[in-house]
């Protein structure tokens, strides 16, 4: 028994390899680096579903799909809309994922890869007071987000980072969301309903919740030269440092440097202080658990990426869905492909009856 299921094997899959000893990721054949530098969000996706969706294969044609997709997603707005007052952007995302249908399964994978940026965008700009911006349906996935985000079009460059971001968290191995999400796909409940369980587990802060929190260890530190004192405070109170340690990854996560090298790329006015701040905690680290190696993870530079294209730090969850929900749709579908119901058994631990 392993509480955690650590080294359970769950599924077979042809979708992604963790070597958390190398510190090396594989999308479908590719490694994250190659990936992040050859393909867009879309071309990322149809490598993923390639024998398991029409379109898998096709990047050109699941362009176009998801493109007229977020057209008819965008339609469904002014009905949904009310309904997220008061709610976090999360669970906003929550609700209007649920409100999209269970239907045809190649059909609803498209429409939920599609109505991400649709609602994201929208529920952001409410939050705004501003009204929604129709989507371009022949524009690129990350830059029409970034333009229905902003009502201009982005800047190249902005536009060319986000794709990197998206194609880097496309998926990761049987992850707390990809598990939830291949959970549900294994009662036949429908694309939609899993997708909505893997952004459900996504939620806790324990799974998804940590780039926001790196932007504010940086507001606190604020002068690199602070850096060590308030990192050696921070241990000797027991708290976590954000951005660093990783479930798997016994060595640096392979994309964070995928990341540092696309916010690089915008001159981030925080990188400098980043890696300043990087390389104190690390120091730190090592001497505080030298027992156990906790490298940087994906969040520590996810923060500076997602803040240098424009972002609330109350949307860097919702967006890491809109790029994860690449892989979240392949499990899906590999799920119902290969996979059985999932019926683990339990170690009865309570009384026995008298």
């Amino acid at each position: 028994m392993s509480a955690g299921l650590d080294g359970i094997i769950a599924a077979d899959t042809v979708l992604s390899h963790v070597d958390g000893a190398a510190g090396r990721l594989v999308l479908r054949g590719l490694d994250v680096e190659r990936a992040a530098q050859s393909l867009d969000f879309e071309g990322m996706t149809a490598l993923l579903w390639q024998g398991f969706h029409p379109l898998g294969g096709r990047p050109d044609d699941l362009r176009a799909a998801i493109g007229q997709a977020r057209g008819r997603v965008a339609a469904r707005l002014p009905a949904l809309l009310p309904a997220i007052s008061g709610l976090s952007a999360v669970e906003a995302l929550r609700l209007l994922l649920a409100s999209l249908p269970d239907g045809d399964a190649a059909g609803d994978a498209v429409m939920v890869v599609a109505a991400m940026p649709v609602f994201i965008a929208a529920l952001d700009r409410r939050a705004r007071g501003l009204a929604p911006v129709a989507p371009d349906v022949g524009a690129g996935h990350a830059a029409d987000f970034l333009r229905m985000m902003t009502g201009v079009d982005p800047d190249p460059a902005l536009a060319r980072a986000l794709d990197t971001y998206l194609v880097t968290v496309s998926d990761h191995g049987l992850n707390a969301s990809t598990f939830a999400a291949r959970i549900v796909a294994s009662t036949r409940a429908g694309m939609v309903s899993s997708i909505v369980a893997g952004l459900c587990a996504l939620k806790g802060p324990l799974h998804g919740g940590a780039p926001g929190p790196v932007l504010d260890m940086l507001d606190a530190v604020g002068d690199a030269a602070a850096a060590p004192a308030w990192i050696a405070a921070e241990l000797a109170a027991g708290r976590r440092l954000m951005g660093f340690g990783h479930r798997i990854y016994r060595v640096r996560d392979p994309r964070a440097e995928v990341l540092k090298r696309a916010v690089r790329s915008l001159s981030s006015p925080r990188i400098l202080l980043a890696e300043q701040v990087e390389q104190a905690a690390l120091t730190a680290l090592s001497r505080h658990r030298p027992d156990r190696p906790l490298e940087t993870n994906v969040e520590f530079y996810t923060a500076l990426l997602l803040d240098a294209v424009g972002l609330r730090r109350d949307l860097f969850t919702p967006v890491f869905a809109m790029g994860r929900v690449a892989g979240w749709t392949a499990h899906v579908m590999e799920q119902e492909a290969t996979g059985r119901l999932m019926r683990p058994a339990s170690r009865y631990v309570g009384p026995l009856a008298a």
